[in-house]
C-alpha cells in the first residue's frame, strides 16, 4: 500500500486549562496541591503563610493536562512590604486563568475568606474545596457547613476534600475538567513543573527552619541560593538564611550551631530524595535588618 493511501491517525486535543488555587494562610491549599499531583511540590507548615511564592504544578492525565497555580495565603493582619506583595501575587494569580479554585477550611469562615470573596472575578468559574473534612468531629457536620458555603457565592461546584485521606480528590479533577476547553498540551506528560532546581533547594530550606523551630521562626525569613552546580550527579548546594533581626540569627544558629546543623540535615535528607541524588549542603545565617519593610529587599528575595 502506498503511503498516500495510509489513512492520517487525527491525535484528539486534550482538556487544557489553568487554575488558581487560592485561600487565606493555612487553609491547606499546598497540602491540597502536593495530593492532586501526587507528589510534594509545594512545602508545607502549620505557619501562616508557608507558601510565598506562585508555584506551577502540571497534573497530566488521559484526557487532561492542568496547570495549577499555588499561591500565598491571603490574609490582612499583617503589615509588611513582604505580606503586601504576597498578597498581590494571589490578586494577579486571578487574571487569565480558566477555573478558580477556592480552598476553604471545614467548619471555618474567616474574615479574610470573606474579603477573598470579594475579588473572585465575574467571567471565571470558582470552585470551593472544602478542605480538612477528616478534621471535623462528625460526617454529619459537612453537609450544614457546605449549605453555609453555598450562601456566601454562586460557586459552580463545592467539593468536599480531604489531602492527608486523599477523599475527593477525584471529583475535584472531574469538576475542573468540566470547566475546560479542548487544546493542545503545553508540557511533557511527565513534567510536574516549571521552577528551577534552585527554587526548590530554597523552599526545602524554608521549610525545615518551619519544622526545627516552631513559634520560634521569625516572620522575616528568607533563603538566598549563592551556588548551585551539578557534577557527576552531587549537587553542591551553598545556602544563605537571612533574618531581619540580630536576635534571630542566634535562635536559628543554637548552640554551638546544633540547630543549624540539625536544619542542614533534614533539608540534605530530602533534597536528596527530590532530586534523586547525593547533595552536598553548606548553610551560613546573615541579618539584614527589617528586608520585610525593604520594597528593594523584597524584589530581590523574589517576591515581586
Amino acid at each position: 500500500m502506498s503511503d498516500s493511501l495510509v489513512p492520517e491517525i487525527e491525535v484528539p486535543d486534550m482538556l487544557i486549562g489553568s487554575v488558581a488555587v487560592i485561600g487565606v494562610p493555612n487553609a491547606g491549599k499546598s497540602s491540597l496541591l502536593n495530593a492532586l499531583l501526587g507528589t510534594k511540590l509545594s512545602i508545607v507548615s502549620r505557619k501562616a503563610q508557608t507558601t510565598r511564592h506562585k508555584i506551577l504544578g502540571v497534573y497530566s492525565d488521559e484526557k487532561s493536562q492542568i496547570q495549577f497555580l499555588d499561591t500565598p495565603g491571603f490574609q490582612l493582619t499583617h503589615r509588611s512590604m513582604l505580606n503586601s506583595a504576597m498578597n498581590r501575587s494571589v490578586s494577579s494569580s486571578l487574571v487569565d486563568v480558566d477555573v478558580v479554585v477556592f480552598v476553604l477550611e471545614a467548619g471555618l469562615i474567616q474574615k479574610d475568606d470573606l474579603k477573598l470573596i470579594e475579588m473572585f472575578p465575574d467571567n471565571v468559574p470558582v470552585i470551593c474545596a472544602v478542605s480538612k473534612i477528616d478534621q471535623l468531629s462528625s460526617p454529619n457536620e459537612a453537609l450544614p457547613f457546605m449549605d453555609r458555603v453555598n450562601d456566601l457565592f454562586t460557586f459552580t461546584d463545592i467539593v468536599p476534600t480531604s489531602a492527608k485521606r486523599t477523599t475527593g480528590l477525584d471529583n475535584l479533577i472531574s469538576s475542573i475538567q468540566s470547566k475546560l476547553s479542548a487544546g493542545k498540551p503545553t508540557y511533557d506528560e511527565d513534567a510536574l513543573t516549571d521552577r528551577p532546581e534552585r527554587f526548590f533547594a530554597a523552599e526545602i530550606i524554608r521549610e525545615k527552619l518551619f519544622h526545627l523551630m516552631g513559634d520560634e521562626i521569625p516572620y522575616g525569613v528568607a533563603v538566598e541560593i549563592e551556588e548551585f552546580t551539578v557534577n557527576k550527579g552531587l549537587r553542591s548546594i551553598n545556602a544563605t538564611i537571612v533574618v531581619a533581626k540580630n536576635a534571630h540569627k542566634g535562635m536559628i544558629i543554637g548552640a554551638q550551631g546544633s540547630k543549624l546543623k540539625a536544619i542542614g540535615t533534614k533539608a540534605r535528607v530530602e533534597m536528596e530524595y527530590f532530586f534523586d541524588g547525593k547533595v552536598f549542603l553548606k548553610l551560613w545565617v546573615k541579618v539584614k535588618k527589617g528586608w520585610v519593610d525593604d520594597s528593594k529587599s523584597v524584589k530581590y528575595f523574589g517576591y515581586e
